[in-house]
């Protein structure tokens, strides 16, 4: 029996991505090894968002290759689209795939180990022309489970590589995210997290009028899981209308993640994104009005080309006035073939690092504030037991999701869905005791 390591880098869609690739070699015969284990066929998938990403995903092809000399490296995802050839160029490895046909992956590393394929296997296709590739998972090696529904993005912001690494919007058909949920859900999977590139453009390419909102009301109305979470979500993306539809659904859980960037007018001007700072408050505001007890996280970029002080100011202001439960603050960094990589007045990579900080310490501040909140009234937090450490002490993410930590005798809880009472909190998680006597 061949042995193969997985690594994955990037998203929420490359994990899932990886479990599909996973379980292909599985059924194929393959054993399942850790990534820092030596192994016949490693997989690595890549990510392009940042520089230091690009970076990365070199330096685990790397790792792969001194573990195991003799082993089949392969390489996958975004970062191999824009540049296979620089991949291929790596002494050690044996193919280079990109953003689409993934699964061919094990049928080339079997006919490498066999001894009927030399030099470099390279294929990337043109994304602009691609279909939604069809694969799936049967298990979920957490206590949730990522669902891909969604490919491709059309946004073309200035600062982003990925829109020209993944391609136009394609969704996976409503009948194929139907059955993988109700199986995920069959197998014991508590949560399902619907995930995409743009996941709010589901169904953009459908002939038929069927979205996103359609598909959650959909799997309410059939009973199809326990739990849905959505993944990121553009602002402009979440009308009035989707919210309408969606606010009854008792299976979504209400935490929102917008994809916000910056608060400033101005930078969202020139990065192009396709709403204002307003308008994304009005996204936060109108979930807030009709689903009761909605929390929201986000994703906020510093230091873009031309951001003044007084721009990253009006982000700081959308932080504390969104209560945002928390956010992913990153760095805005030079993706080659982008405009803004051209753009005037770039920023200083200390200016960057300043700014990071104090927007994380913002942040920190705003989300203890909220969690103080929640301790303070004593309300019951619906979660899911996730692992249990050797203190006793469970880690688990309630339906806002809140990270909770209890402690329980029990260790057959992980999985269980199970009521606690917030009792304190400490460095961004809460400590919780069992209200169900469990």
């Amino acid at each position: 029996m061949y042995t193969v390591g997985l690594y994955t880098l990037g998203c929420k869609v490359s994990q899932y991505e990886t479990e599909a690739v996973g379980e292909e070699f599985e059924r194929c015969g393959f054993e399942m090894r850790p990534f820092s284990e030596a192994c016949d066929v490693y997989v690595i998938n890549t990510c392009t968002v940042t520089a230091e990403s690009d970076r990365k995903s070199r330096q685990f092809i790397r790792r792969a290759i001194k573990k195991n000399p003799s082993a089949i490296v392969m390489a996958m995802g975004c970062y191999t689209q824009r540049a296979a050839d620089e991949v291929a160029k790596i002494p050690g490895v044996r193919a280079v795939v990109g953003t689409e046909n993934k699964l061919s992956l094990v049928e080339i590393a079997e006919s490498m180990l066999r001894g009927e394929r030399d030099g470099v296997y390279v294929s990337t296709t043109d994304v602009g022309k691609a279909c939604f590739e069809r694969m799936a998972i049967t298990r979920a090696p957490r206590t949730r489970a990522y669902v891909k529904i969604e490919d491709g993005c059309e946004a073309k912001c200035t600062y982003c590589a990925i829109s020209g690494a993944r391609g136009r919007v394609r969704s996976k058909p409503r009948e194929d995210v139907l059955f993988e949920v109700r199986e995920l859900y069959r197998r014991g999977t508590r949560e399902i997290v619907l995930t995409g590139i743009e996941t709010g453009s589901y169904g953009r390419d459908f002939e038929e009028k069927y979205d996103l909102a359609d598909l959650i009301v959909e799997l309410d109305a059939t009973g199809s899981c326990e739990r849905i979470r959505l993944g990121s979500l553009a602002p402009e993306l979440v009308g009035r209308e989707f919210v309408e539809k969606i606010k009854d659904a008792k299976i979504l859980a209400p935490h929102f993640h917008l994809s916000v960037q910056s608060g400033s007018d101005n930078v969202l001007f020139r990065m192009k994104r396709r709403y204002n700072a307003a308008g994304a408050m009005r996204v936060v505001d109108n979930i807030r009005q009709n689903i009761k007890g909605a929390t929201f996280t986000s994703d906020l970029m510093v230091g873009f080309p031309g951001e003044s002080e007084e721009d990253f100011l009006e982000t700081v202001n959308f932080v504390r006035r969104a209560r945002l439960l928390d956010a992913h603050v990153f760095a805005y960094s030079k993706r080659e073939g982008t405009p803004a990589a051209c753009y005037e007045n770039q920023v200083p990579e200390s200016v960057k690092r300043e700014r990071s900080e104090r927007l994380i310490k913002v942040k920190n501040e705003v989300r203890d504030e909220l969690l103080s909140e929640m301790v303070a009234s004593g309300k019951p937090l619906s979660v899911i037991a996730e692992t249990q450490g050797s203190d006793g002490y469970y880690t688990a993410h309630s339906d806002t999701y809140v990270e909770v930590r209890f402690k329980s005798d029990d260790d057959t809880l992980a999985g269980e869905m199970l009521t606690v009472i917030p009792v304190s909190h400490k460095n961004g998680i809460i400590t919780a005791k069992i209200s169900n006597n469990k």
